[in-house]
């Protein structure tokens, strides 16, 4: 059984900065890309980061120059270091990951969800 479980959501005033984590963990043979997503209430899920096995990403334009993916391959962890937050940042954030099982197969793994609030 694998699992994703984010965290380092929180309140944050405007210019502020946060850091979230992403730990995956079960029966795990490899991980292939890494990303996070978000949804803002009344919104539709959104890509925010992407992250390749190779080292390849990509961000969503509203978030590049100021959030950065980066990951741990050997603890199967994925961050998000988000800096000068926006109240337009604010949504639930997660993480996703494809997986390839230790047991066989692959899958696209979702987080319950960290929640990042934006405001003075």
């Amino acid at each position: 059984q694998v699992q994703l479980v984010e965290s380092g959501g929180g309140l944050v005033q405007p210019g502020g900065s946060l850091r979230l984590s992403c730990v995956a963990s079960g029966r795990i043979l490899r991980i292939n890309d890494m990303g996070w997503y978000r949804q803002a209430p009344g919104k539709q899920r959104e890509l925010v980061a992407v992250l390749s096995s190779s080292g390849s990403t990509n961000y969503a334009d509203s978030v590049k120059g100021r959030f950065t993916i980066s990951r741990d391959n050997a603890k199967n962890t994925v961050y998000l270091q988000m800096n000068s937050l926006k109240p337009e940042d604010t949504a639930a954030y997660y993480c996703n990951a494809n997986i390839i099982r230790a047991s066989g197969g692959r899958g696209d793994y979702w987080g319950q969800g960290t929640q990042v609030t934006v405001s003075s």
